[in-house]
């Protein structure tokens, strides 16, 4: 009996209610088998390349396999929507789990876990350590929701978090509960960046030039200045992929200077008037308010959902391997790193300096306690590695922008951005957010805000989607919990946005991440 070649195994079903998915083409879709007529007709035998029963039918059939298997992978079947060829995000569909891991880490950990120790301060040990590690779990969870919601639906690829919401809540209402949080928390994040890296820059000056430096140091809005100068430089490289050497870069250097500050923190003698008492306030109001903007703190350390869908749209995927493998094998080797960012920086850094901690966070700390301790290059460079991690985080926050920038021009002009015109788009979208900065530099110091306002991005939203696209049987665990996880991620968004606007306004606490000297 002649054997039969592997690829024979292959068949196209019976009937057209059960197809399978087809073969993603380089514009995100998936190109249907081909079904004959007779399939269709309603013949109970399907056509196979065995059909063929003359002395000639094997080599036959086995040119017409290799034929179908080749135009499945290269997507000839399908109509190709040259728009998404055009576009930063989908522009390279060349990514790999590597590439999902350096961006999700660049993503995922940055600045903002210097300030979690600041929310430790008000909620304590047991009550800190408990919100960390919830918060943790429940955005890994939504993280999955979105990766496999990414090619929910047959035939489509959701590449951003807004088209993924609005198939989920309706075309309108889908734009206006994702748009504004996702791109106030890319634009927001980018302002904050801008003066971050700036200050950090400055200080890192002052460091190196040392107290007997006679130079004319540049002002600190000069220093938002050159930072905005190296983003908009960098921000050339034309696609997501094109920035995987950054993001390993931003990676990199994040995991280097999170355990710089926490192994350097704890190394030193701690001051002698430290408690591990939650900060007393003058009222129970106070307390309460201030506490909702320490979990707004804590909820603002996990950031990146709303770049989950669009690094997942850069990873090319097939019938026999669809994107979301990849994907979510780079995403749990991402998390895990940024867990042990996350975690020692809050814990150890809580140790160290107890409710002493400053507004500003761990840095702030670190130069105000022990800036005679430690080695003046030591602090150096852990200053500049924040630098690099600013620069890289800057290019993976704005991508999304650009994209909608690029998206807007292309859709009205039918052609793709010129080189000019997209230098273009990113030098002004890089001033814009440096002038944002500078009028408003009171941004730096909206952790807790932007936690509240941003949270439901992370952990509601992907919730609800997964309910309405996936349509779990009704009053079933799966249906609850899902349910019960997104309206408690609107709880507590609407409770930790006013506990930001709160503590600001009425106690003066503005959560600096630096202080210029």
């Amino acid at each position: 009996m002649e054997e039969r070649p592997e690829t024979e195994l292959i068949s196209i079903p019976a009937t057209p209610r059960a197809s399978t998915p087809g073969i993603l083409t380089p514009a995100g879709l998936r190109s249907p088998r081909v079904v004959p007529k007779e399939a269709a007709g309603g013949s109970t035998r399907s056509w196979t390349p065995s059909s063929f029963l003359s002395p000639i039918g094997t080599p036959v059939k086995r040119v017409l396999i290799n034929m179908k298997g080749y135009l499945e992978e290269v997507g000839h079947l399908t109509k190709l929507n040259p728009q998404d060829a055009w576009l930063p995000i989908t522009e390279s569909r060349n990514g790999n789990a590597h590439y999902a891991a350096f961006h999700n880490l660049n993503a995922g950990v940055g600045f903002q876990a210097l300030v979690l120790p600041v929310a430790f301060s008000f909620l304590g040990w047991s009550w800190g350590i408990i919100s960390l590690i919830i918060a943790y779990l429940w955005q890994l969870y939504t993280l999955w929701i979105l990766v496999q919601l990414h090619e929910a639906v047959p035939g489509k690829r959701y590449n951003r978090y807004v088209e993924l919401a609005q198939a989920a809540f309706g075309e309108r209402l889908g734009v206006w509960l994702a748009l504004f949080p996702t791109v106030y928390l890319s634009a927001g994040t980018a302002t904050a960046l801008i003066l971050v890296g700036g200050e950090t820059m400055k200080l890192f000056f002052q460091i190196v030039c040392g107290p007997l430096c006679q130079s004319n140091p540049l002002t600190t809005v000069e220093w938002y200045l050159v930072f905005t100068s190296l983003c908009i430089v960098l921000s050339q490289l034309p696609n997501l992929n094109s920035i995987a050497g950054l993001s390993l870069l931003g990676a990199v250097t994040a995991i280097t200077y999170s355990t710089m500050v926490w192994v350097l923190s704890v190394s030193q003698q701690r001051p002698t008037s430290i408690s591990y008492e939650p900060l007393a306030l003058p009222s129970f109001t106070a307390s309460l308010f201030s506490v909702l903007n320490a979990l707004g703190i804590v909820a603002f350390a996990f950031r990146g959902h709303n770049l989950v869908l669009e690094i997942q749209a850069t990873i090319p995927s097939t019938f026999k391997r669809p994107a979301h493998v990849p994907m979510w094998r780079g995403a749990k080797i991402a998390y895990f790193f940024i867990a042990i960012c996350l975690f020692p920086v809050a814990i150890g850094g809580y140790w160290a300096y107890g409710n002493l901690m400053p507004s500003g966070g761990m840095l702030n700390a670190l130069f105000a306690f022990h800036s005679r301790d430690i080695p003046r290059g030591l602090l150096a460079m852990t200053f500049l590695l924040v630098v690099f991690n600013c620069l890289s985080s800057f290019q993976i926050y704005s991508m999304p922008v650009f994209d909608s920038f690029e998206a807007g021009y292309t859709s009205r002009t039918n052609r793709p951005c010129s080189i000019w015109v997209r230098s273009g788009f990113r030098v002004f979208y890089g001033f814009i957010s440096l002038l944002i900065g500078v009028a408003l530099p009171f941004l730096s110091s909206l952790a807790g805000l932007l936690g509240g306002l941003t949270l439901p991005v992370t952990f509601a939203y992907p919730c609800f989607m997964w309910v309405l696209i996936k349509k779990p049987t009704k009053y079933t665990f799966n249906w609850y919990f899902n349910w019960i996880l997104g309206w408690l991620g609107i709880a507590f968004s609407l409770a930790f946005s006013i506990g930001g606007i709160w503590s600001m306004v009425n106690t003066g606490l503005k959560l600096k991440f630096f202080k210029p000297n």
